[in-house]
C-alpha cells in the first residue's frame, strides 16, 4: 500500500512479510520499501526526517560486522524468532568472510554497506572518503555477487560514526544511495553486562515509542542480550519492520 500523505509524502510502500512456521515467535510484521529519491536520509539522531513507522514499531539495525565470533549467535537469535534485520557491513572483513555475507543474505536479511575499514569520512581527504564507500561497496558485492561493482543491488549506506560531509551526503544522494542514521541506539560500543544493555535499550525504546535501532553485531555482550530484547518486544506489543529499496538496484550493476 501508499503511505497517506498526510503520514508521509509517497516515498515508501509495504508489503506483507513471510509467515513463521513457529508460533509463539515475534516475527516480521512487514516490509518497508525505501524509495532514495523521495527519501535521501533518515534517522532522527542525525537527520530531520526518519522512517513511516507506526507506533510500538522498530527496524532492527546491525553494524561493523561480518564478525566470526558473535554474527552467527546474533543470525541465530533472528532466526528463532523469525525476525529480518539490516546489517550495514564494513567492506574488509565481508572480503575475508564472504561466506558469512551470503548466509546473511540467504537467511533473508537486508545486507547494506558501512565503508571499506570504517575510518571517519569527515576527517580524511574528500578522495580518500570517495575511496572509502566504494571499495566497501564493491567488497560486500563481490562477496554476495562475485561481481566487483560500485553500485550497490541494496542502496543503503551508513557512515561509521555518523560523520558525513555535505560532499559525501551529495554523492550519495546523487547516486541514488539512502543514508541511514538511527533513531535510538543501544550504546553498545561501551563496556556493560547483558542486562544492563537490556534495560538501557528497553527504557530508551518505551520513550520513543519506535524508531529505527542500531546495534552492533560485532560486541558479545549484545549477542548475549539479544534473545532477551526480542523476547521483550515480542511480549510488549512491538512489531518488526524489515526495510528493502523500493526497485532493485541489481540491473544497473556493472
Amino acid at each position: 500500500m501508499i503511505w497517506p500523505a498526510f503520514v508521509w509524502p509517497v516515498l515508501a510502500t509495504t508489503a506483507q512479510a513471510a509467515q513463521c512456521p513457529r508460533s509463539g515467535t515475534l516475527g516480521t510484521s512487514r516490509i518497508l520499501t525505501v524509495d532514495a529519491a523521495a527519501t535521501p536520509r533518515v534517522g532522527l539522531k542525525s537527520f530531520p526526517q526518519t522512517l513511516p513507522l507506526a507506533d510500538h514499531e522498530v527496524v532492527l539495525t546491525f553494524d561493523d560486522g561480518p564478525w566470526l565470533r558473535t554474527t552467527p549467535r546474533v543470525l541465530a537469535a533472528l532466526a528463532e524468532q523469525c525476525v529480518h534485520a539490516t546489517f550495514f557491513l564494513i567492506g574488509k572483513p565481508a572480503s575475508q568472510h564472504p561466506e558469512m555475507v551470503r548466509r546473511i543474505a540467504a537467511e533473508g536479511h537486508t545486507v547494506a554497506h558501512h565503508t571499506w575499514s570504517h575510518r571517519s569520512l569527515k576527517r580524511i581527504k574528500p578522495d580518500a572518503a570517495v575511496q572509502e564507500i566504494n571499495h566497501g561497496i564493491s567488497a560486500v558485492e563481490v562477496a554476495l555477487h562475485g561481481t566487483a561493482t560500485t553500485t550497490p543491488t541494496t542502496p543503503f549506506f551508513r557512515f561509521p560514526g555518523f560523520e558525513s560531509t555535505p560532499a559525501t551526503l551529495d554523492l550519495l544522494q546523487s547516486r541514488g544511495i539512502v543514508v541511514f542514521g538511527a533513531d535510538l541506539w543501544a550504546s553498545d560500543w561501551n563496556r556493560m553486562t547483558p542486562k544492563q544493555e537490556l534495560k538501557l535499550i528497553t527504557d530508551r525504546l518505551n520513550a520513543a515509542g519506535k524508531g529505527i535501532i542500531l546495534f552492533h553485531d560485532t560486541k558479545a555482550q549484545t549477542a548475549a542480550m539479544l534473545p532477551a530484547f526480542l523476547r521483550y518486544l515480542r511480549d510488549n506489543g512491538y512489531h518488526v519492520v524489515q526495510v528493502a529499496p523500493a526497485e532493485p538496484a541489481a540491473a544497473g550493476r556493472h
